[in-house]
């Protein structure tokens, strides 16, 4: 890999998209400890207030903080590591991974921005690695706006709006997707079985530990350590 080059187009667009970055046989045994945690049709975990308002219908997991292992094997993989350095400089720091499962019939999740946005230096990285194909035929097609970290604050309007500059991303088995926290996505209804994809999540040196806790969408800003919406959007503009 030429990681200068990767960073370079990352810090362009605010997202990178490495397809076969990862083996079949790994995400073959990720997808099968996914599907076994999660069943067919798990509860949400979030209150009706969130669920109404954000349009996201994702149920988290958290595999290595309940002592999954077999979780570090990506995340400690030397080209991972290698562009993730490339990218946020030396000290940067793992925060936690988050399988999010998205079953048949959910709408995906609304045009949103990781966190907040007041500080520009200051944002996470995802990493997402997509264990099983992601299909017209499944939905949950990812959209995001090439360029948009580095538009600010995502602009206030319609939670489903289509942008005229969007890109739609529909990663196969073993892809790695690299995405600022600042670039402005949304991901699409899920129309098959179920929907599913892992988040390495990481920040440069000195970015706060709680720096996703904010989340801003369209229509409001959402804190998940309080389980509230902070600013309705709408009323404010």
């Amino acid at each position: 890999m030429d990681i200068k080059a990767l960073a370079e187009q990352f810090w362009d667009q605010g997202f990178l998209v490495l397809e076969d970055f990862f083996s079949a046989e790994l995400m073959d045994q990720y997808q099968g400890l996914i599907v076994e945690h999660f069943g067919e049709n798990p509860e949400f975990v979030h209150n009706d207030e969130f669920l109404e308002k954000s349009a996201t219908q994702v149920i988290p997991w958290f595999p290595q903080r309940e002592g999954c292992d077999v979780f570090d094997i990506a995340e400690n993989d030397e080209r991972l590591k290698a562009i993730t350095e490339e990218i946020l400089g030396a000290g940067w720091y793992s925060q936690y991974s988050m399988v999010m499962f998205s079953r048949q019939g959910t709408k995906g999740q609304a045009w949103h921005q990781d966190c907040r946005t007041d500080d520009a230096t200051l944002f996470n990285v995802n990493r997402l690695i997509y264990t099983a194909d992601i299909t017209d035929e499944i939905g949950g097609q990812t959209l995001v706006v090439p360029g948009s970290h580095k538009r600010g604050t995502i602009s206030v309007g319609p939670v489903d709006e289509d942008f005229a500059d969007q890109v739609v991303l529909r990663p196969r088995k073993g892809t790695l997707v690299l995405l600022h926290g600042h670039t402005w996505h949304r991901v699409l209804p899920v129309t098959g079985k179920y929907r599913v994809s892992t988040n390495y999540r990481c920040a440069s040196q000195g970015t706060p530990e709680d720096i996703t806790d904010i989340c801003v969408y369209r229509n409001m800003r959402y804190q998940f350590s309080t389980s509230e919406v902070i600013e309705d959007r709408l009323v404010a503009s």
